[in-house]
């Protein structure tokens, strides 16, 4: 399954493990901070703010947190060229 993601994304092991990580770190985040925005906000549990806040953050927030967690690891240009994949398949980027 790895050989497959550096086949893919034409990475070597060592980066392959801190494009992993990056993810990892950015998924754990992003899932705190949305539950401490909700509870912030003291929207009610389940209800229909509260997966709204949970979505915004979640699509929007996330764009921009693997953004920034990718700096320290060296990884931005895999990552900037990653995001502009998904902005270009929301028609949000040509």
């Amino acid at each position: 399954m790895l050989e497959n993601l550096q086949k893919r994304w034409k990475v070597g092991g060592w980066q392959l493990f801190l494009i992993i990580c990056v993810f990892a770190i950015t998924g754990t985040t992003t899932a705190y901070l949305s539950r401490q925005i909700t509870i912030w906000l003291e929207i009610e549990k389940y209800s229909i703010a509260f997966w709204v806040m949970k979505f915004v953050v979640l699509l929007f927030g996330y764009q921009v947190l693997i953004l920034i967690i990718s700096i320290p690891f060296g990884q931005f240009r895999f990552f900037w060229n990653y995001e502009k994949k998904i902005l270009r398949r929301m028609k949000l980027m040509k």
